[in-house]
């Protein structure tokens, strides 16, 4: 009998020059969580079966770079900026083998980079920073983890102003959570209290109280902190 391998072949169109290619994906079966952050970064086991690094998709043929919560429809003139930035200039590569987390982020990179160039929605850009943050924290890169943290807030903080989460997996309490969770990770403490107390305001209508628990959580860390260091 043929053993079960964890990864798997997933058809792609590319969005842009709309070729086919091939990208992995990993098995549900074989993914297992095992831990989860503050700030909902997930740990598996074994570490390389973690569905993260195979979220973007590298077309081989033109490099544009996207996921699947990215919007289909390009804005006028975007199309002409992706082909003049990244296909006029991109080197064949094929990222739709197993991929290293060095890969992985690199993937990420090209896909924030083409998601710019496409003046994606904010949340879905904020996403894609906030798992480079992940990343970088397995590999203990501190500086990196601390840079993408803070690019995921800023995009964060406009999806919420421009109300471009709705209709997404991201709610307006999981938003709040996560800047005020990245805005504390980052030692903005005054901001992350700010978030807290939104989320806790909102404990009445939310649906979601684990969330709501979380932010309480934090916002009793922080001030137990500030008396310490009175």
């Amino acid at each position: 009998m043929t053993q079960l391998e964890p990864l798997y072949d997933k058809k792609c169109e590319c969005l842009m020059c709309k070729k086919n290619f091939i990208s992995q994906k990993i098995r549900t079966r074989f993914i297992k969580l095992a831990e989860v952050d503050t700030d909902f970064s997930p740990a598996y086991q074994p570490p390389e079966n973690n569905p993260i690094f195979y979220q973007i998709h590298v077309c081989p043929y033109c490099g544009f770079s996207f996921s699947e919560e990215t919007i289909k429809y390009f804005p006028p003139n975007s199309r002409e900026l992706i082909q003049e930035k990244v296909v006029n200039n991109w080197t064949p590569q094929d990222f739709g083998g197993s991929r290293t987390i060095h890969q992985a982020i690199q993937t990420y990179k090209l896909a924030i980079y083409c998601g710019v160039l496409k003046k994606e929605k904010h949340i879905v850009l904020a996403g894609m920073y906030l798992r480079v943050a992940w990343m970088y924290r397995s590999l203990q890169n501190d500086g990196q983890e601390q840079r993408f943290m803070k690019l995921a807030i800023m995009e964060y903080h406009e999806s919420y102003l421009k109300d471009d989460f709705r209709g997404t997996q991201v709610s307006e309490v999981k938003l709040l959570y996560l800047i005020g969770e990245l805005s504390r990770r980052t030692l903005q403490t005054q901001q992350a209290v700010q978030y807290f107390s939104k989320v806790i305001e909102r404990q009445k209508q939310s649906i979601e109280p684990k969330i709501i628990e979380m932010a309480r959580e934090r916002w009793y860390e922080i001030r137990e902190e500030k008396t310490l260091n009175a």
